[in-house]
């Protein structure tokens, strides 16, 4: 098959283009460039950015050996748009999304494949930790009011690096195009592979931060290039005005550091008011909740369950699942709201963020935080 992929010149995307490679796929390299150079930030000049020039040449270097064609995608403005725009927008609307959620969802899996079907190829693949795999060739157990579609997504076999939470939004048509050669490989395994294939990523030390930290220093540089600030209170849960903040885009639900005020106990932000830019707090005991109300969900790996079912739920990339019951509800809207209720309760079940469900390692849909018709312009193509 004729296959791109996304190289964004680490290991990971590295070794997908070399294991294709050695299959006997036909390769085409493709790097996606979202950044101009990296600003100066308050705190100085950044040091440590992704998506920069030494990743443009590494990815390079890499398809040179490699010897397979290699083009950059000059995405700066579907990034701005897709991304940045959309994160600021949440944030004063008093959410928090995740852009990296965004970004996954519309630029690689969107406009990317796109683009890969423009250059003749079937299908496209990235380095993520996660498996797609056709219902016919695994083993699933079987649940009541589980109906399965043809295509499924698993976690990645390496539980410390599973990102199959990052991909809830995709539909069955992106999936079936999609290839993971990394999900049956653990993080080492990786790293063994592209040293044996002399690969100069091999020992490339992993971004560990969001592409929007590292390149302008901090989320808080970010937000205050994007965002202009606006004076407003701090109140406690019980109407009390507690102090003033500079704009409710440096809160989010849960947070307890640089509110700024006293009180004889820890408080935590237990609601963001964007109308009336209020921050409200709350003890830790106000923030814990057992259900949450959802719509909207992307099914990835079932139909949608006209029943309850069981479930685990994931609300944040690195928390726990938990178990939970997931019941269709009455609503006034023409799309369907489900029930959420958690078995334990969790603290800062917060607006804007992702709930992805599982049962056991089969990703069965999630919230579906994308925006739909995306005003995007045309992708140019730089060699």
């Amino acid at each position: 098959m004729r296959i791109v992929a996304a190289m964004s010149g680490g290991v990971d995307s590295s070794v997908t283009a070399a294991l294709l490679k050695e299959q006997g796929h036909e390769v085409i390299g493709v790097h996606m460039k979202l950044h101009d150079a990296p600003p100066v930030s308050v705190d100085g000049p950044v040091s440590k950015t992704c998506c920069g020039l030494d990743d443009v040449m590494d990815c390079r270097r890499v398809a040179d050996a490699l010897d397979i064609p290699f083009y950059v995608l000059d995405m700066r403005r579907e990034f701005q748009k897709a991304v940045m725009d959309y994160f600021s927008n949440n944030y004063l609307r008093g959410l928090t999304p995740n852009p990296c959620i965004q970004c996954n969802g519309v630029l690689k899996f969107r406009i990317l494949l796109k683009r890969a079907q423009a250059l003749g190829a079937s299908h496209m693949a990235t380095g993520h930790y996660a498996r797609v795999k056709n219902r016919k060739d695994i083993k699933l157990q079987k649940y009541d009011n589980f109906r399965y579609k043809e295509t499924i997504l698993l976690r990645g076999k390496d539980s410390n690096k599973d990102q199959s939470y990052f991909l809830y939004s995709l539909s069955k048509d992106v999936l079936k195009r999609l290839i993971l050669p990394l999900g049956d490989l653990k993080k080492e395994e990786t790293r063994e592979k592209a040293n044996k294939l002399g690969l100069r990523t091999a020992q490339k030390p992993e971004s560990q931060d969001l592409c929007l930290v590292e390149h302008y220093g901090s989320m808080n540089n970010f937000i205050n290039s994007h965002i202009p600030s606006k004076e407003g209170e701090i109140k406690h849960r019980n109407g009390q005005t507690l102090g003033l903040h500079d704009g409710i885009q440096h809160f989010t639900i849960g947070q307890r550091k640089g509110l700024g005020i006293a009180w004889p106990e820890p408080l935590y932000v237990k609601k963001l008011d964007p109308q009336n830019n209020i921050v409200f707090v709350a003890s830790m005991n106000d923030l814990m909740g057992t259900q949450a109300i959802i719509k909207e969900i992307n099914w990835v790996s079932i139909e949608e369950p006209t029943k309850a079912i069981e479930v685990e739920a994931q609300i944040r990339y690195r928390s726990k699942p938990v178990q939970a019951l997931l019941s269709p509800i009455q609503s006034n809207e023409d799309k369907k709201c489900f029930k959420l209720i958690f078995k334990d309760s969790q603290s800062s079940i917060t607006p804007g963020q992702a709930a992805v469900l599982y049962k056991g390692e089969v990703l069965l849909g999630g919230v579906n935080l994308l925006r739909e018709g995306l005003d995007l312009p045309e992708v140019s193509l730089v060699a």
